[in-house]
């Protein structure tokens, strides 16, 4: 597939910058997976378009505050970017400026106790692994700031609102978003319909806003990310579709976990954990996913693949034409947009 393919034109007053309130007052594109037309919807119209006895399988992740400023010994200024952690106090980090060689030792700004970060290795572009003088998770809230997507360039005023109702462990660089739209109500409501939920965890990378630049897709090099799913899902999981339940994953994320943990445990139910690069696109042949809530994503990003794949034969133009529907009804695209249910 030419990665060309990809493209669609998005004018920018259709990039959402702040969320709604509340939650779930977004709208719902519906595209039924095998074929038919995209119909519009209000979010919690999910009570009546699944079914009593679907699984919604949420990521539970937590966005770290994971842009710090810092200072070098010259007094420049520096902004790092926390990515993953490898190993004891050191992490991979985005270094933002110039004259950050390795041997630096440059000082977080904030108050309180002053914390120190070490440049101990330089690897590709502008990644360094950092070694810091406290562990991260005794100052992170403090010190740090949660980044929002580059294309997102609105205040954000409460930061909780980048965040999951449900998310509990620490770990992401960008938000699973299509989980955004949910409340507490809702999902009390959801499970009032005999329409289940249970979750699994994978920490978002920043590489889910990079495009994909080689010319075909298959030349593209997919990020890896780190995903555990439970015995206790995988079992919910199990016993959804055996009593002919339909698995639907909140965002391409819990899709991505869903997926690999398939393929590793070959169909019996099984704890998984470790880094994973599947990469899903056109012609996969799901094995634990029936459906997608998903939001409105890119051009040439492999979400937009994701949610093509799950459309089945011809799901592309199939999805870009109900992506023209959305424009031209007024949907929201990107993180703080509107959301589409795919079953």
């Amino acid at each position: 597939m030419e990665t060309a393919e990809l493209d669609y034109h998005l004018p920018a007053e259709f990039i959402a910058q702040t969320p709604l309130e509340p939650r779930d007052s977004s709208r719902l594109m519906y595209l039924p997976r095998t074929a038919g037309f995209p119909t519009n919807h209000n979010f919690t119209d999910l009570l009546h378009l699944l079914r009593a006895g679907d699984l919604l399988v949420f990521n539970d992740t937590r966005v770290l505050a994971a842009r710090v400023a810092a200072r070098k010994p010259t007094g420049g200024k520096v902004e790092l970017l926390l990515l993953r952690p490898v190993g004891g106090r050191q992490w991979l980090v985005l270094v933002g400026g110039r004259g950050v060689a390795v041997g630096s030792t440059l000082v977080l700004e904030g108050s309180g106790q002053p914390v120190h970060a070490r440049v101990v290795q330089a690897l590709q572009a502008s990644e360094r692994i950092v070694e810091f003088s406290e562990p991260v998770e005794t100052w992170i809230d403090r010190l740090g700031s949660v980044p929002l997507p580059p294309y997102i360039h609105a205040q954000l005023r409460d930061p909780e609102r980048y965040q999951t109702v449900y998310a509990c462990r620490p770990g992401s660089a960008a938000a699973p978003t299509a989980g955004l739209h949910f409340t507490p109500q809702l999902l009390q409501q959801l499970a009032g319909f005999g329409i289940a939920s249970t979750h699994v965890t994978l920490h978002v990378g920043l590489d889910t806003f990079q495009p994909i630049t080689a010319p075909t897709v298959d030349a593209h090099s997919i990020h890896s990310e780190w995903c555990k799913l439970s015995l206790e899902t995988a079992e919910k999981i199990a016993a959804t579709r055996a009593a002919g339940g339909r698995v639907v994953a909140v965002g391409t994320t819990s899709a991505r976990v869903l997926e690999s943990a398939a393929a590793a445990c070959a169909g019996s139910p099984a704890e998984y954990a470790g880094e994973t690069r599947l990469f899903i696109t056109p012609g996969y042949n799901f094995q634990a996913v029936d459906g997608l809530i998903t939001n409105f994503h890119l051009p040439r990003s492999t979400l937009l693949l994701l949610a093509a794949a799950i459309l089945g034969k011809g799901g592309l133009p199939r999805l870009l034409q109900a992506y023209s529907v959305a424009m031209q009804a007024g949907y929201r695209f990107y993180s703080f947009g509107d959301a589409m249910l795919i079953v």
